[in-house]
């Protein structure tokens, strides 16, 4: 089994979200429960900036600066790095949160809550240009990746209670329809939670497994094609970057993990697979 690179120390808590930005000039993600954006420059410099008290997913908006996701809904960075904090999408409630989500062909940008793992209490929701928000889906136990196929007509999810990873038929009027199974990533072991995922060029879905220490690539077809090895369990997301989009970055989990438990935990890791990811379609709002 190839193995990824560890390429940083124990940087955050829960890592989540990376995704790669010429306009950034390199990797941003989140360490999530810090409620904080983390950046990784071309020199492997790590910065970071807090943005609430949670940050659950970032994606670059088209005029510049990003849209974040935080704890009850979206705050918004201009090109100069002003935040603004648009109203919150749903009032307060123990562990009640945003987790993660992305952003479709046509600028529209998705955020899933869950409220502690609870089965069905969360619910996925996207932010549109005119800054409405609106319900996608109901039900949902723990909203995680979400991408599109390269020619944009198919969606990737995982609800991680689920186990499984499922795919719908997308287009911008209709939205996301036709909801099915795309590959049963879980097993009896109950260890390989599907968590992040990204697609490659190729129409291949690679999809994070918290605590199974992998990332799986599974063909169009839904058919398992590959596993990659990452040396920590808690394994929460993956993204392609670098200037070809030949890489692919690998975010890890320490939440609730004791101090001295799976040491590479917190750490970025990165793998080259022999294929090429998509362009990040970038939020309007």
């Amino acid at each position: 089994m190839p193995s990824a690179e560890r390429i940083t120390d124990r940087i955050v808590y829960h890592g989540e979200g990376p995704c790669w930005s010429p306009s950034w000039g390199g990797l941003r993600f989140v360490d999530m429960l810090a409620g904080d954006v983390v950046s990784l420059a071309a020199d492997g410099t790590v910065s970071r900036r807090t943005v609430g008290s949670v940050a659950a997913v970032v994606r670059p908006r088209t005029q510049g600066g990003a849209v974040i996701a935080v704890e009850r809904g979206f705050v918004l960075e201009d090109a100069d790095g002003e935040l603004t904090a648009l109203p919150d999408v749903f009032e307060p409630r123990p562990k009640l949160r945003m987790n993660e989500g992305g952003c479709d062909p046509d600028g529209r940008f998705y955020c899933g809550s869950l409220q502690g793992g609870e089965p069905g209490a969360g619910t996925l929701y996207r932010l549109d240009a005119d800054l409405t928000v609106s319900t996608v889906l109901e039900g949902v136990t723990v909203s995680n990746g979400l991408g599109f196929s390269p020619d944009g007509t198919l969606a990737y999810y995982n609800d991680t209670g689920t186990g499984r990873t499922d795919v719908f038929d997308y287009d911008r009027e209709d939205g996301l329809t036709n909801r099915r199974t795309f590959a049963q990533v879980n097993d009896e072991s109950s260890r390989n939670r599907p968590d992040g995922l990204t697609v490659d060029a190729e129409g291949g879905v690679w999809v994070a497994l918290f605590g199974g220490s992998a990332v799986r690539r599974y063909a169009p077809d839904g058919t398992l094609d590959a596993v990659v090895d990452v040396g920590a369990r808690q394994v929460t997301a993956c993204a392609f970057g670098g200037e070809a989009l030949d890489e692919l970055y690998i975010t890890t989990s320490r939440e609730n993990l004791p101090d001295d438990d799976d040491p590479a935990a917190g750490s970025l890791f990165r793998f080259t697979p022999g294929v090429r990811g998509l362009p990040v379609p970038s939020p309007s709002a």
